[in-house]
């Protein structure tokens, strides 16, 4: 492209994009053949002359998801804009809204759907619109009774999936953590909750999110864990936790004494399921995404585009 073709390039380009002129019209402008205009639009998005950014909280950026797919092997990504973002509260919203247009459109609607529970979770319960499936069931996959007086979102997660799907729901009526593995035992011994485990382990599709390993961890929140314990598990190497289980950043558990605590479907049963949802987002999750993803602990990523970014740098593709 010669210098002139250049300025045209730019000169037909502003025309078109910020004064909403039509290619004819541009063409009376520049003295120029419609033929011509039309070309030197076409070189002026290949130079990258042209920017064009949609900034609607619900728009998708292709692009980043085709190499997402491409780099990681993940059978779908779901990436969202964060144009416009105000705070990470905002970007949260929006990956819960992508993660509810996302379950809606799932073909086939999965017969039962395993969950999570967490802050994300509850967000994608709230975005979820009445009649988006019908007659799914859903059932918890991790323990989620809160240990403290603040009530918690677990129960109300599922319940609000399930009746927006016009199905049922199956809780699992366990701390996420307990205080002996005798304990666990002894709940895990019983049939009913034997029953919600096992109709846990044979969902046909999961969705979770993950936690980030700091003092904001909702087991902080609800009273499983101390921010002292939590610094802990960061010492042995935690980058976060998938469905109440911390793991480092090769996706391997990094205290199994505080697992064997941990109520709740294990990781290789996500990591064996056809359709594992992950939903995870925001700067503080750039380690526990790397890590689901890499060590094969979802199939589909629902995330924001500067995680996407992170996940497409040199040492996490290598």
């Amino acid at each position: 492209m010669t210098d002139i073709d250049e300025l045209l390039s730019i000169r037909a380009a502003e025309l078109y994009y910020e004064e909403d002129k039509t290619q004819d019209e541009i063409g009376t402008i520049l003295r120029l053949t419609r033929w011509k205009v039309g070309r030197l639009l076409a070189q002026a998005k290949a130079k990258g002359f042209i920017r064009i950014e949609i900034v609607h909280p619900r728009a998708r950026r292709l692009g980043l998801e085709r190499q997402l797919r491409q780099a990681t092997g993940l059978t779908d990504v779901v990436v969202v804009s964060t144009a416009g973002v105000v705070d990470e509260l905002d970007l949260q919203k929006r990956t819960a809204q992508a993660a509810a247009d996302y379950l809606t459109a799932l073909r086939p609607v999965p017969r039962t759907l395993g969950i999570s529970w967490g802050r994300t979770l509850h967000d994608i319960s709230l975005q979820l619109k009445p009649g988006w499936a019908s007659g799914v069931n859903v059932v918890q996959i991790n323990g989620g009774v809160s240990l403290n007086a603040r009530p918690g979102t677990a129960a109300a997660t599922a319940v609000s999936i399930a009746q927006k799907g016009a199905g049922q729901f199956t809780l699992l009526p366990s701390p996420a953590i307990l205080e002996r593995v005798e304990t666990k035992q002894a709940i895990a011994s019983d049939r009913s909750v034997a029953g919600v485990l096992e109709m846990g382990s044979a969902a046909s599709a999961y969705l979770f999110s993950a936690g980030q390993a700091d003092e904001d961890s909702a087991h902080v929140d609800s009273g499983y864990l101390t921010p002292e314990q939590i610094t802990e598990l960061v010492r042995k190497g935690a980058v976060g936790d998938v469905v109440g289980r911390f793991i480092d950043s090769d996706g391997q558990i990094v205290d199994p004494a505080l697992d064997e605590r941990t109520f709740g479907i294990s990781l290789d049963q996500l990591r064996r399921s056809r359709t594992a949802i992950a939903v995870i987002g925001g700067p503080r999750k750039h380690a526990i995404a790397r890590s689901v993803v890499l060590s094969g602990l979802c199939t589909v990523l629902i995330t924001d585009e500067d995680t996407a970014q992170a996940l497409l740098s040199p040492r996490t593709v290598s």
